[in-house]
C-alpha cells in the first residue's frame, strides 16, 4: 500500500499569486494513497528541503509529488533527497504547477482548479510507479573535438592537461579559424597571432591530442561514454610528418606566379596550386589544392614540385582515408559564417571598386596579409576617407534580425587601426553602439577622443561618383543622421562592410551527424540557455564558441573551458550512470514490423533473432538498447501490437492518471 507525502510550493508568488496553495494541499488529504500533505513557501530551500526529509522518516512514506516548478529545475534535486531519506528516487515525480498553470492562467479559481488536475494525476502515477534502477555504461576516456578554431583549441589543451586524450579535427589545411585571420584584437589591440600563435603550437606538440586537419566527421553512433566517430581524412597529398615547410615546392611550381583566389587572405591575394596557408600556419607544411593542381586535374604536370622537395614528402598517390574513433563525449567547436555581403545590392560589393568586407579590411592590416599592413585603394594610392556600415546582414528584418554582437566593437577596432595606419578620416555608420563588455566602454570612448567620425544612422544606398574632389572617383554614402533627422551623403574613398554572424554553412548537416538541435535563426541549440549553456539534448555532445551563437574571443574562451570541465566531470568517472526510464519490448507480442526503428530519434531500436533449439530462426523482434534510449516515447506510441511501454511512464500509468480526471 502506498504511502505518499505531497509537498506544494508557493515559490514566492510565482506560485501562489494564482493558485489557492493552501486549498490544492487540503484537497491532496483527501485522495487515496496521499498520507501527508504540506505547503511552503520554497520547498526547494534548505528550510524547505527539511521538512520534506523529516516527513519522509516520521510518516514512513514509500513516494513522493513535488508540485513546483518545471521537473528540468528541480527534479534531480528531490530524488537526490528522497535517495538519501532511503526511498527510491524513482518513487518521486514533480508536478509543474509554475509554467503549466500559474504562469498561464490569471484568474485564480481557474488556476486553482487546474493546480488540483495537475497535483491529483501526478500522485496517481506515484501510486502505480514501481522502484527502478540506473543504468550503468562503461566509459571511454578520449575526447572528439570538432573545429580548430580558439574554441576547439581551448577546449583540447585543457582536457589533454587534464590527462585526457584528444582528437581534434578541423576540415581546414590548418588550425587557428577565424581568429587566425585577424589583424589585432578588441579592446586591449593585442596582435591576434601573437596570442593564438602559442596555443597553435602547444596543440601540436601536446603528446594527448591527435591532430587531424583537413578532415571532416562522418558518421557518429553511439551514446555517451561510448561514441564510435568515422573521420574521413581527406589527402593533403604532402606527406605531413615530412615536410618540414621550406617552400621548396611553392617556389618551383609551374605556376610562376601565384593565379588562384587565397581564401585566408579572403580573396584580396593570390595563391598557387602547392601553397602554405599562412605564415603560422598548423602544421607548418605544403597543401595542395586538388581543385587547382595541373597534375591532379589533368595529369599533364611536370611535377617540378616534386623535384624541387628535399624531403621526398609530395606523394599524388595518396587517397582518402576513413579512421573510426572511439570517444566518450563530443565537443563541437565548428565556427560561424559571415553574412553574404553580396546578399546586399544597395552597398554595391563586388560592383563598385574599393567596397570591402571587415574580414577583408582585418586582412589588409595584418603585416603578413596581402598589402602587409598597408590600407590602399584598388589604385594603390592610400585612401582619404573611410566608411565603416556597421551590422551589415545583421539587426535587419530583411537579412538577419539577431544582433551579432562584436561587430561594434570591432568596427570601432578597425577605426582606431586605420586612422592610426593611414591617417584616413573614418566614419562610423551605426544603429547603436553596444559595448557591453570589460574594458568596452572605455575603448569606444577612447575611438570617439581619435575624432573618429560616428553617425547614427543605416545606410541606404552607396553609389560611385566618376568625379571627386581629389581627382577621381568616390564612392557616396546616402544615409540618414537619426539624431539630427538630417539625409547626408558621405563621399568616402573606400566602404567597409561590418558583416554580421550567421550559421555556418555545414550547420544543417552537423546537426543531424550529431543528433542536436538547432535555434530558429539556425545556430546549435543548448540544453538550457542558462544552466546547460554548453550541454546539447543529446547527453556528451557539448557546443562552444561560434556555432552556438555570435559572441567574442573572451566569452568564447571561456565558453570552452566550461565545456572542458563539464567533459572532465563525467570522464572523471569509471561508470556513467543513465536514467532508466527506458523502453522495453514485450517479445511474446512483438510481430517483428519495426515500424519502431523508422521513428526512434536515437537509433536505440536493434534487431534480436528468435531460434529454436536447433538454431534454427523461428523470427526477428525488436531489442532497445537501453544505452542509447532516451524514454521518449514515439516507439510505445507507434508500436501496432502495444508490445513496447517506457519504465515509469508505462500506458497503464497514463490512462490511470486520465481515469481521475
Amino acid at each position: 500500500m502506498a504511502r505518499i507525502g505531497v509537498f506544494i510550493c508557493h515559490c514566492g508568488e510565482n506560485i501562489a499569486r494564482t493558485v489557492d496553495v493552501v486549498s490544492v494541499t487540503e484537497v491532496a488529504r483527501t485522495w487515496p494513497g496521499v498520507v501527508y500533505a504540506e505547503d511552503y513557501r520554497f520547498c526547494c530551500s534548505d528550510p524547505g528541503q527539511s521538512i520534506i526529509r523529516d516527513a519522509i522518516k516520521e510518516h514512513n512514506l514509500t513516494g513522493l509529488v513535488i508540485s513546483a516548478c518545471s521537473p528540468k529545475m528541480h527534479e534531480k534535486t528531490f530524488r537526490n533527497l528522497a535517495k538519501a531519506s532511503g526511498m527510491n528516487p524513482y518513487l518521486c515525480e514533480c508536478s509543474n504547477i509554475r509554467e503549466q498553470c500559474s504562469w498561464v492562467h490569471h484568474d485564480k479559481e481557474v488556476g486553482t482548479e487546474k493546480a488540483i488536475d495537475l497535483v491529483r494525476m501526478m500522485v496517481e502515477k506515484v501510486r502505480m510507479n514501481h522502484p527502478l534502477e540506473p543504468i550503468e555504461a562503461p566509459v571511454t576516456k578520449r575526447v572528439l573535438v570538432v573545429g580548430a578554431g580558439i574554441a576547439g583549441i581551448q577546449a583540447s589543451l585543457d582536457l589533454a592537461e587534464a590527462g585526457l586524450e584528444v582528437v581534434l579535427v578541423e576540415r581546414n589545411p590548418s588550425i587557428g579559424g577565424h581568429m587566425a585571420q585577424l589583424s589585432e584584437t578588441f579592446p586591449t589591440l593585442d596582435c591576434s597571432m601573437c596570442i593564438l600563435s602559442p596555443k597553435m603550437s602547444a596543440v601540436k606538440e601536446h603528446p594527448d591530442i591527435k591532430l587531424l586537419t583537413y578532415s571532416e566527421v562522418e558518421k557518429v553512433e553511439g551514446f555517451i561514454g561510448n561514441y564510435t566517430v568515422s573521420i574521413r581524412k581527406k589527402p593533403r597529398y604532402v606527406i605531413e610528418d615530412l615536410c618540414v615547410g621550406c617552400n621548396e615546392c611553392v617556389t618551383h611550381c609551374v605556376f610562376k606566379k601565384p593565379k588562384f583566389p587565397d581564401e585566408f587572405n579572403e580573396g584580396l591575394g593570390k595563391r598557387k596550386p602547392v601553397y602554405i596557408p599562412f605564415p603560422q600556419a598548423t602544421p607548418q607544411g605544403a597543401f595542395i589544392d586538388p581543385e587547382t593542381c595541373l597534375q591532379l586535374t589533368t595529369g599533364k604536370c611536370k611535377q617540378t614540385c616534386v623535384t624541387a622537395c628535399p624531403k621526398d614528402c609530395i606523394d599524388f598517390e595518396m587517397v582518402e582515408e576513413i579512421e573510426e574513433v572511439e570517444v566518450g563525449a563530443i565537443i563541437l567547436a565548428t565556427g560561424f559564417g559571415t553574412y553574404k555581403p553580396e546578399l546586399l545590392p544597395q552597398y554595391g560589393y563586388g560592383k563598385l571598386d574599393n567596397v570591402y568586407t571587415s574580414l577583408q579590411m582585418e586582412r589588409m592590416l595584418s603585416s603578413s596579409g596581402p598589402t602587409e599592413g598597408e590600407i590602399l585603394l584598388k589604385d594603390g594610392t592610400a585612401p582619404k576617407t573611410v566608411g565603416i556600415i556597421h551590422c551589415a546582414g545583421s539587426r535587419d528584418e530583411n537579412a538577419n534580425i539577431w544582433c551579432s554582437k562584436v561587430c561594434c566593437m570591432y568596427s570601432l577596432k578597425l577605426a582606431h587601426l586605420i586612422q592610426e595606419f593611414s591617417e584616413a578620416q573614418v566614419f562610423n555608420f551605426y544603429i547603436d553602439i553596444r559595448a557591453a563588455g570589460k574594458g568596452y566602454e572605455e575603448f569606444y570612448l577612447k575611438v570617439i577622443e581619435e575624432n573618429v567620425m560616428v553617425l547614427r544612422g543605416r545606410p541606404a544606398l552607396i553609389e560611385y561618383e566618376e568625379q571627386g574632389n581629389n581627382g577621381k572617383g568616390n564612392l557616396l554614402v546616402h544615409t540618414e543622421d537619426t539624431i539630427s533627422g538630417t539625409k547626408l551623403v558621405v563621399p568616402v574613398d573606400m566602404v567597409v562592410l561590418s558583416l554580421g554572424f550567421e550559421p555556418d554553412k555545414d550547420a544543417v548537416q552537423l546537426a543531424k551527424t550529431f543528433n542536436i538541435s538547432r535555434s530558429p535563426e539556425g545556430f546549435f541549440m543548448e540544453r538550457h540557455v542558462k544552466l546547460a549553456p554548453v550541454a546539447t539534448t543529446t547527453d556528451g555532445v557539448y557546443i562552444v564558441g561560434g556555432c552556438q551563437g555570435p559572441k567574442d574571443i573572451p566569452e568564447t574562451v571561456a565558453q570552452a573551458s566550461a565545456a572542458a570541465a563539464s567533459v572532465l566531470g563525467i570522464l572523471s568517472k569509471d561508470k556513467l550512470i543513465r536514467e532508466p526510464t527506458v523502453a522495453r519490448v514485450n517479445e511474446l507480442n512483438c510481430i517483428g514490423c519495426f515500424q519502431c526503428e523508422k521513428v526512434c530519434p536515437y537509433s536505440a531500436i536493434e534487431h534480436k533473432e528468435i531460434r529454436d533449439h536447433d538454431g534454427n530462426l523461428i523470427r526477428e523482434v525488436a531489442l532497445v538498447n537501453d544505452s542509447l534510449c532516451h524514454g521518449c516515447g514515439p516507439c510505445a506510441a507507434i508500436c501496432p501490437s502495444k508490445c513496447i511501454d517506457v519504465d515509469g511512464i508505462t500506458e497503464e500509468q497514463i490512462y490511470s492518471q486520465l481515469a481521475v480526471l
